[in-house]
């Protein structure tokens, strides 16, 4: 066990012949006491702020310990994150290419069946073209026929023609 300035200051030495002299030791002691006393508190007060250092510590290493952790989650969050993002984009770019093929595909479809129609109203323009031309033909045929010279050369009187109604 540790002395105490109470223990050196109570320490009492035998005397012997021709001993130490006393006053001497006396002061000695009590300078022996009063720096032991001054050690004694300097220990205390280092103790105390070793344990408030060590408190701090602890603090400090677990507000560490919680950034970490929380550093560990957001990298965990940002990865899911990603991951999500990345997910989410490949099935919106698989959606674009169906609907672009789906489009695509309807386009065509249209430009087939436009194609058509244009091929069918070439055809009906011909027939058209065609029975036209024959009627204008056929017009024609009629205005050069001798028929409307033989109709110049008829005269009928008139008065022949409100017999003729008369009769009839």
């Amino acid at each position: 066990m540790p002395l105490t300035p109470l223990d050196i200051h109570n320490k009492e030495f035998s005397k012997g012949f021709r001993g130490y002299d006393e006053d001497e030791v006396n002061e000695f002691l009590d300078q022996v006491i009063k720096d032991y006393e001054l050690i004694i508190r300097e220990k205390k007060e280092l103790e105390e702020k070793l344990s408030s250092l060590n408190e701090r510590l602890g603090h400090f290493t677990n507000i560490e310990e919680t950034l970490n952790k929380s550093i560990v989650v957001a990298q965990e969050a940002a990865e899911e994150v990603r991951g999500n993002a990345q997910k989410e984009a490949k099935l919106i770019i698989r959606e674009s290419e169906k609907n672009a093929d789906r489009i695509v595909n309807e386009a065509l479809s249209k430009a087939r069946k436009i194609a058509l129609e244009i091929e069918e109203l070439k055809k009906q323009s011909k027939v058209f073209r065609t029975r036209f031309k024959m009627l204008i033909e056929a017009q024609l045929d009629l205005l050069k026929n001798d028929d409307w010279d033989n109709l110049m050369e008829f005269d009928i009187d008139a008065t022949e023609l409100n017999i003729e109604e008369e009769i009839k």
